[in-house]
């Protein structure tokens, strides 16, 4: 199957009509997108948007071979028109199968949002699964039991990365499906952030008009194995280790900070982490990491470092000059030693947060200076065991590695 991507952005289109938003000042030329529109074999159209007729011819391709034309999202505005030629748009009620007069067979997938999934299934049983804005696979997947994973996946990753979590849970999605990032909003900024988001899930983005061969050989994009994201205080540097695995079906939340009791604040930071996780993300309050980093499992997410040092420091009594100077240092080394290799040896996909501290004010005691310094080491140490490593300043990712 060829599938030619009409557009790729959500149905008002990326710049949105008036808004004066960054992204979408920066969606021009190239980085600007159409509702998102797929062209099947130049057979099947799935979704009918503005435009459709001079999509096609930019991409090389006519619309005069169209059989089927069917609808994935409510369309709220007026009725778009039906360029000539082309046979009435339509929707398949959910669970039912169509047989296209083309050799494809399409099987209407229920949504947990307004709209309707299509799977379809080309002459030579390639499988591809559409989704539209907004919208999930009702239930626990869109997939049926003994299926083998879909060739291709078309999803608004960035906007429900959890419906990709859950294909990925249910077989649906495997290491060799090609997931298409669609119905692209200004909520990511184009150009390399895009890139790094879609990637971080496993995914990619391609622009207007490209057409995907499906099962062409191609590289799925890597998902870096372990990954450093450092930060300084509100930088948005939890949140940018979150985003990074909010579209795997299970990841442990390594919370190393633990519990402070009767510090009402502290309980408050906590409940605010816990609700913006996942909920198929399991929580461990721990800072013994090294067994963690040595089982098997689902990926790490281990937030945060300068907390599990802070516990390291305690119980080897480094807060005290005189432990530090008579044995406390080198067990502290040990420590940190312990960890970056165990980091090392991990088979687990790891993603550490920390703190990046001494870029301004002096710690005022020996004690805070000692911190500051080690907590340097230690990101130094993690960093060189990183495949990724990120810097996170207001808000923003930038890429120091990887």
């Amino acid at each position: 199957m060829e599938l030619t991507l009409l557009g790729t952005g959500t149905p008002e289109g990326l710049p949105r009509p008036g808004c004066p938003c960054a992204a979408c000042a920066v969606s021009v030329g190239t980085r600007a997108r159409a509702a998102t529109a797929v062209l099947v074999d130049g057979a099947l159209l799935l979704d009918l948007t503005p435009g459709a007729v001079f999509a096609a011819a930019r991409a090389g391709r006519s619309l005069s071979g169209v059989r089927q034309v069917l609808l994935t999202h409510p369309h709220d505005g007026p009725a778009l028109e039906l360029p000539p030629g082309l046979p009435a748009a339509g929707r398949v009620p959910d669970g039912r199968e169509l047989a296209v007069i083309s050799g494809h067979r399409v099987r209407a997938v229920a949504m947990d949002a307004p709209g309707t999934g299509y799977e379809v299934t080309g002459p030579d049983g390639e499988r591809v699964l559409y989704l539209p804005p907004g919208g999930a696979p009702a239930g626990v997947d869109g997939h049926r039991t003994g299926q083998p994973p879909y060739d291709v996946v078309l999803a608004d990753v960035l906007g429900r990365p959890e419906a990709l979590a859950r294909l990925r849970a249910s077989g649906a999605v495997g290491p060799a499906t090609d997931v298409i990032v669609v119905h692209l909003d200004h909520d990511t900024a184009p150009g390399k952030e895009l890139r790094r988001r879609c990637a971080a899930a496993g995914a990619r983005a391609v622009p207007d008009g490209t057409t995907v061969v499906v099962g062409d050989a191609r590289s799925v994009p890597d998902v870096p194995r372990r990954t450093l994201v450092l930060g300084g205080a509100r930088s948005g540097k939890s949140v940018e280790a979150e985003r990074r695995l909010e579209s795997f079906p299970a990841v442990h939340y390594v919370a190393t900070g633990g519990t402070r009791d009767g510090d009402q604040e502290w309980a408050q930071r906590v409940g605010l982490h816990r609700e913006r996780r996942p909920a198929g993300w399991r929580t461990l309050e721990t800072c013994d990491l090294v067994p963690l980093l040595a089982e098997d499992g689902p990926p790490l997410l281990i937030d945060c470092l300068a907390l599990w040092l802070t516990d390291a420091m305690d119980q080897v009594g480094a807060w005290d000059d005189e432990v530090w100077a008579n044995g406390g240092q080198k067990e502290l080394r040990e420590r940190t030693g312990a960890l970056t290799a165990a980091l090392r040896a991990s088979r687990r996909t790891v993603v550490a947060v920390s703190n990046e501290v001494g870029s301004g004010v002096v710690p005022a005691t020996a004690a805070g200076r000692r911190f500051r310094d080690e907590l340097g080491r230690l990101n130094a140490g993690v960093a060189d065991e990183c495949e990724h490593v990120l810097l996170v300043v207001a808000g923003q990712a930038l890429p120091l590695k990887g």
